[in-house]
Parts: structure tokens; sequence; C-alpha cells
């Protein structure tokens, strides 16, 4: 088997790199572990909880035990499913911030900057939020990933982000646009009452235009002649084979699996492949190195009045908001429930945002395995941008063994400051009148929960994974030694190998990752093909006196 190019991965960065490279006339075969997502777990938004906890959809992966979280492992789905982790995230649609883009280019990633990156952003969506206003200019109108906004219809929606601006804070009527930080609606990647992955956005029109096909398979290597990466080596059906590829191969398997493969195929830290007894084709410790993801806690309050989801927290009334998306799409399971946030700045002197609120109608587990004591409500929040810096590793040489991560979660001094600084500014949120009426008592932390060192102990007890892992390919100048791919996304050291997926990230992104995951994969097609969508330099907004004020 074989085609021009061969794209380890069907998730985010590989769907849209896939579609556009066969959309283009090339033919394009899709290397993936998983398989179909046509459960109803998957497309329906309301059980998100569900297949990010289900083997059939997840590749398994935990932490190996975190010095700074109590020794605690935690686990890190990625999807192992047509549409990758597109297929079992929580639908939570955010760019980044300009800024974001802005650092990538300043640290080496020429050409990655905000004026570069938002045509690919407007290329990829058809955006439907323009009821609440927003930034049309910003945002795309006949992309492949349709954006929606929830219908926010339960009042704590309202007073959520009334409470902010009661805060002293702003609101945005688009995040996505011109203004991240404040207070607003979420966007989702939901469409007429589905998950809208990019299976459902790239892969099926893809597919159905014949120049693209999806081969099952356990990818265990990339092939080389000399330095030339030429295909890809598989498992399936107890067999071993490859797949070749006659221009390129692209890595798109996520941030644990890509430098994973990297490795596996002698591209890595020449003392580590050594150890494993894989011969160094090219010695990059950048594969593998920079680890990122966000932690956040979920701080619960108990609510004054009955109108939170906990009445539907019942087999009944699961089963009811079920049947009514099985036979409509519509109802509260044709949401993801995150339908309103904020992004704020933790101190006068930061200049973008860099914390991140989801709020949510219900005191939930994200695994959907406990309701906190009846009605309540809660948050998700944490640090955007922690110093903390992981490494992902081989444990063995044997391509079916699950790799080392270890992702040092809370290991700079100043994560434990900012982490504080959230949880006490969120208290202050919620105390403000719009949302204190709400609010009966705090569940977690807890009232008692009120010094430093009983914030530490709550943080590393109870914070959590927002399953954001990147970095483990950074993307920088040809000739930086801790780089991995360069600004065109290929493999330095190497030719005809490429990476298109969150693994190139310098840095991580002011909020969730699937939107500059799917960018990227948007942006590396255009590299592959010599074509480039000109630069739009529109301003972002920021703070008039971030210097002086916190808000």
């Amino acid at each position: 088997m074989e085609a021009d190019f061969v794209i380890v991965g069907a998730g985010s960065g590989g769907s849209a790199l896939g579609y556009r490279l066969a959309e283009a006339g090339h033919q394009v075969l899709m290397i993936e572990h998983g398989g179909t997502d046509m459960g109803p777990f998957i497309q329906m938004p309301a059980a998100l909880s569900y297949p990010m906890n289900m083997g059939i959809y997840d590749w398994g992966f935990a932490s190996e035990p975190e010095p700074h979280l109590g020794g605690r492992r935690l686990v890190t789905p990625r999807g192992k499913v047509i549409g990758g982790s597109s297929s079992i995230n929580g639908m939570v649609f955010v760019r980044g911030h300009a800024k974001d883009f802005d650092h990538w280019a300043e640290t080496g990633a020429a050409g990655w900057g905000y004026a570069d990156v938002l045509p690919y952003f407007k290329r990829m969506e058809s955006w439907h939020g323009g009821a609440d206003g927003g930034d049309a200019a910003y945002r795309g109108t006949s992309g492949p990933m349709h954006i929606t906004r929830g219908p926010r219809r339960n009042p704590l929606f309202k007073a959520f982000i009334e409470a902010g601006a009661a805060a002293g804070y702003g609101q945005t009527a688009d995040y996505n646009g011109a203004r991240q930080e404040g207070f607003g609606p979420m966007e989702a990647t939901i469409w007429k009452g589905r998950r809208w992955s990019t299976a459902n956005a790239y892969l099926r029109p893809a597919l159905k235009g014949g120049r693209l096909r999806i081969v099952r398979g356990l990818a265990r290597r990339v092939v080389f002649e000399g330095k030339r990466a030429v295909g890809v080596e598989i498992a399936r059906g107890g067999q071993i084979e490859v797949i070749r590829a006659r221009a390129e191969v692209v890595l798109a398997a996520s941030a644990i699996n890509t430098p994973k493969l990297l490795m596996l195929s002698g591209v890595g830290p020449g003392a580590h492949l050594h150890s494993h007894g894989i011969e160094v084709l090219a010695d990059r410790p950048g594969v593998g190195a920079n680890l990122q993801d966000h932690l956040e806690i979920y701080m619960q309050f108990a609510a004054q009045q009955p109108i939170t989801l906990f009445k539907y927290w019942n087999l009944w009334g699961k089963a009811l908001i079920g049947a009514q998306w099985l036979f409509t799409k519509t109802g509260l399971g044709a949401s993801n429930q995150f339908e309103a946030c904020g992004f704020i700045r933790s101190d006068k002197g930061v200049d973008y945002p860099d914390i991140q609120y989801h709020f949510l109608p219900i005191a939930v587990r994200y695994d959907g395995k406990a309701a906190a004591e009846g009605h309540g409500f809660q948050v998700h929040t944490g640090p955007m941008r922690s110093k903390s810096r992981g490494r992902v590793s081989l444990r063995s040489a044997d391509p079916a063994a699950v790799p080392e991560i270890r992702f040092n979660y809370m290991s700079h001094p100043d994560d434990w400051e900012e982490f504080r600084k959230a949880v006490r500014l969120t208290r202050e949120i919620f105390a403000q009148v719009p949302m204190a009426a709400h609010v009966k008592h705090e569940i977690q932390p807890g009232a008692g929960v009120q010094s430093d060192a009983e914030i530490d102990a709550f943080i590393r007890d109870h914070a959590e994974s927002a399953y954001h892992p990147c970095g483990t390919a950074r993307m920088g100048a040809a000739d930086d030694p801790g780089a991995v791919v360069d600004p065109e996304g290929r493999v330095i050291g190497v030719e005809g190998l490429r990476v298109a997926d969150s693994s190139v990230f310098p840095r991580i992104t002011n909020g969730n990752l699937n939107a500059p995951s799917i960018m990227v994969g948007e942006k590396v097609a255009d590299h592959i093909l010599g074509r480039r969508l000109p630069p739009e330099d529109r301003p972002a907004w920021i703070a008039p006196d971030w210097q002086a004020a916190q808000r």
C-alpha cells in the first residue's frame, strides 16, 4: 500500500491536514489505531464524560507518580478513535490569545504569529455566534468546523457572567475575536445537536471524495532510507507491513504518541535511544521534552434553589434527556453544558489573561462518577501559563509499550502563587450579588481552607489535568538545538517527515487546545502544498492599564 502522503493519526491536526491534501488532489493514507466514532456516547454532547473513560475510545494513559501532587498518577486521556481527541473532549472551542501566537513567532516559530494564524482559524470554521454580537471580521463563515454557542437558558449562566462584571471585570461578546479578556458566552464544536468532531467535519467529506483512505493499525515506527522518511511500519491483523509514502510522512498522533514514534524511529535524545537499543538517526534532545498541560481545580458551591442540572442526575432524568436527544437532537443532551466562561488576569503587570473559567450548572466530577451533595454548581479554574515542564520518554523499545509521561506539575514555585490567586479571585467573584443569591455555601475547597498552606494542600490533593498536553516536538528555528521541527513543520535532521499536532506548540496557548491543534493541521497542509494565506494584521484587545491594575 502506498500514497503520496502517509499521515499517522486521524485526530484534530491529522484530519484537517488530510482533508486539505486530498482537496488539493493528492492521494492520502491515514493510519489510525482506533475505530468508529458512531456510538451515541460520542455523538451526544451531554454524554462527554463517557468516551474519555472508555477503553474502546481512549488510549488509557496516566502520568507517572507526580512528586509535587502527593505522588498521584493523573489520567491523561487521548482519543483512540476516528476524530482522535476531538471525539472524546469537552467540545469547548478556544483559539488562544493573540499574544500566545506572537510569542511562538518571537521564540523561533517564524510565520506563526497571530497575523499569520488568524486566516487559518477563519478558514477552518463556520461561526454561528453572531446573534450575541461578536467580531465578524475575525471569524470564518464557510469552513468545515461548525462553531456554536449554547442557549444559556439556565439562569446560573447569566448570573456567573454578571458576577464577573460586578467584580469589576469586563464582558466580552466574543473571546475568539478581538477581546479574550472578560466574561461571556462559551463556544463549542457542536452542530445541529451533535458533537462536531474533526471526523464529522473533515474526514467524512474527504473519505467520500475517494482520495483519502483510513488504514486501521498500530503505527510502530517511521521507515527511513538513509535519512529520508519513506513510509510507516504498522501492525494490523497479526501482521507487520510497511505503508509507503511517495512524498512525505506526517505524524499527527498526539503530544504523547508523536514523540514516542519519533524516538522509536531513531529521532530523539541520543543517550535515551541508545539505552533502549535504538539506532540514532538524528540526536534531537527536544523530542519528548517541553511537555506542558493545564492543571485545574473544580470550585464547587451548593445552590440555594433547585435550578441546577442535579434534578436530572438519576436514571429517569438521564433516560429522558437521552431519548429527547436521540429522536430530535435537541434539549439538554445537545449541549456540553459549558455555556459561560471567563478569562482574567491574575495580577497587575500581567498583560493578558492567565486564568480561565469554565462554568457548569451542576457540581460533578469531570468523569461523571460523582455529583456533590445535591443541587450545586462549579467552575473549573487554574493558571494558563504554568512554568513547569515535563517529558515523554520511552518505557521500552516495544512499540506496544505505553510511554512514560512525567508532567512535573507544580514544580515551579510561581505555579503555587498563581493557583492561590485563582482560588481567592474566584471566591470574590462568587461573593458578588448576582451569584451570591444562588450560593448556599462553598462545597470545595470549603470555607475552612483559607491560608496559603491550606490552599496548597487542597491543590496537591485535588488538582486535575484539563487534558491539554502539548509541546513535546517544539517548533523553532532550524539551528535551535532544542527545537524538533522547523517553522515549516519539518522534523530537523531528517527529510520527508513533518509533525502536525499539538506537539509542535512552543508554549501552551490560553484555553482549550482543540482549536489551535486543528489550525496547525490546516496551516502545515499549506506549508506542504507550498502556498500561504496572506497574513491579517488585526488588533487584539489588551487592558489599557494592565501594568497598574489587575482588572
